[in-house]
C-alpha cells in the first residue's frame, strides 16, 4: 500500500511537472549596458527587468539579461546568441545608440521584434524593410528639439555651439537640431564632436568658446553628458547651456554639482512628477513604477530605466493578439507580434502615450515631454 501510494504521488508530481512545462512561454531578451561607458543608463535598465510581467494572459514570460559592456559588437554578439541559442520572441535592447543600430540587421534577417529604450531616432527613421522589425520606447529627437528651439527663440538665441557624441545619437541630434535651427534664424556657429569614453573635451570646448555662441547644445546620453558641459563653465562660459533627454538622470546632478545649475532641458515628465497634474494620464503609472523600482533598489530610476518599463506594457499589450495567431517560439508568433505592436493606440507609458502605426514605430507626441531647468540642484519645470 505504501509504494502504490508513492507511486501515485509520484505520478501525479510527474503529471503537475509536464503540465507546467507544457504551458506556453514567451521568451524575452534584454541587452543592457550595466557596464562600461553607458553603465548610467544600462544599470537602471537592467534593474528595472524584475518589474516586468512575469505572466501575461495564460502565457508565462522568461526574461533572458545579458550585458553587453556598452560594446556594439557585445551587442551584436548578445543579440545573436538569444535569436540562435534561446529562441527569443522579442529583445528588449541595447542601451546604446550605436549598439542598436549595429543589430538591426541581425534581428530583421531573423523576424524578431526588437523594443529600443535608446535616443536616436535613426533606428526607426527612415522606416525600410529593416526598421519594421524595430519598436523605440524614448521620445524621437524630433519632438524634444522642438521644445529645445522653442524655448531659445522666446529667449532670443541668435548663434548657437553644438557639441555631441561621436556616433548615431550625436549625429541625428545635429541633423535634427541644425534643420530646426535654420528654420527659425538661428545659426550654429560652432559644431564639435567627442566620444563617450573620452576623459577630456578641452580642445572642442576652446573652439566653442572662441566662436561666442549665446547658447550651447550638448547632445550626450547619460554620464558623457556632463563633461562638455562642466568644461565649459570651468573655461568661463556664461551663456545658456542645452541638453537633451539623454541628460536625464539623477547622475546628471550629482556629477555636475554648481556646474550644471541653470541647464535647459527637454525630457519625460518623470524628472519632475510632483509638479504634474494628476490628470495627465502617464502620472499614476509613472508613481507606480518609481515606487515599485525604489521598493526594489532603495534608490529613484532614471528614466532610462522607465524605457524598459514601457517596453514590458507594450509587450503585455501585444502579446496576447499575437498569442491568437500562433504558439510563442515560432516564427509565426513573432510575426504577430511585430504586427501586434504595430497596432499600438492610446497605450499609456510611464513617460507619454504611444500611438504606433506602419511609418511611426515610436509613436510620442507631445504629451511625452515638458521643459525642465535646473534650480538649487533639482529638477523644475521651466518657467
Amino acid at each position: 500500500m505504501k509504494l502504490n501510494k508513492a507511486a501515485t504521488t509520484l505520478a501525479i508530481a510527474l503529471a503537475a511537472f509536464a503540465s507546467q512545462s507544457a504551458l506556453a512561454q514567451v521568451k524575452i531578451g534584454v541587452v543592457s549596458s550595466a557596464t562600461g561607458p553607458t553603465a548610467l543608463v544600462g544599470i537602471p535598465q537592467k534593474n528595472t527587468v524584475p518589474l516586468l510581467p512575469a505572466k501575461i494572459g495564460d502565457l508565462s514570460v522568461e526574461y533572458i539579461p545579458l550585458d553587453d559592456a556598452s560594446d556594439p559588437t557585445a551587442s551584436v554578439t548578445a543579440v545573436k546568441k538569444l535569436i540562435s541559442e534561446q529562441n527569443v520572441d522579442a529583445i528588449i535592447g541595447p542601451s546604446g545608440s550605436p549598439n542598436a543600430m549595429g543589430v538591426i540587421q541581425f534581428v530583421a534577417d531573423a523576424g524578431v521584434p526588437l523594443l529600443a529604450p535608446v535616443g536616436t531616432a535613426a533606428v526607426v527613421t527612415p522606416m525600410d524593410d529593416k526598421k519594421k522589425w524595430v519598436f523605440k520606447t524614448t521620445q524621437n529627437d524630433d519632438i524634444i528639439a522642438r521644445a529645445l528651439v522653442g524655448h531659445m527663440v522666446k529667449a532670443g538665441v541668435k548663434t548657437v555651439g553644438f557639441i555631441g557624441v561621436g556616433d548615431p545619437y550625436g549625429e541625428n541630434w545635429y541633423k535634427v537640431f541644425s534643420a530646426l535651427a535654420e528654420k527659425n534664424g538661428m545659426k550654429i556657429v560652432a559644431n564639435e564632436r567627442f566620444q563617450r569614453q573620452d576623459a577630456s573635451v578641452t580642445g572642442q570646448s576652446l573652439k566653442i568658446l572662441a566662436a561666442k555662441p549665446d547658447a550651447v547644445l550638448v547632445a550626450a546620453a547619460g554620464g558623457p553628458a556632463v563633461l562638455p558641459q562642466t568644461t565649459l563653465v570651468e573655461q568661463g562660459y556664461k551663456g545658456q547651456i542645452y541638453q537633451t533627454h539623454g541628460a536625464a538622470l539623477p547622475d546628471f546632478l550629482k556629477l555636475g554639482g554648481k556646474k550644471v545649475e541653470g541647464t535647459i532641458l527637454a525630457a519625460s515628465l518623470m524628472l519632475v512628477l510632483p509638479e504634474i497634474a494628476d490628470s495627465h494620464p502617464s502620472k499614476k503609472i509613472a508613481s507606480e513604477y518609481i515606487a515599485a523600482y525604489e521598493k526594489a533598489h532603495g534608490t529613484k530610476p532614471a528614466t532610462f530605466g522607465a524605457n524598459v518599463f514601457d517596453a514590458g506594457l507594450l509587450l503585455q499589450q501585444a502579446i496576447p493578439a499575437a498569442a491568437k495567431v500562433a504558439k510563442p517560439g515560432t516564427k509565426e508568433f513573432r510575426a504577430a507580434l511585430r504586427d501586434s505592436l504595430e497596432q499600438t493606440r492610446e497605450l499609456v507609458g510611464t513617460q507619454g502615450i504611444y500611438n504606433m502605426s506602419a511609418t511611426d514605430h515610436s509613436g510620442f507626441d507631445e504629451r511625452g515631454r515638458v521643459l525642465i531647468a535646473v534650480r538649487d540642484g533639482a529638477w523644475t519645470l521651466a518657467k
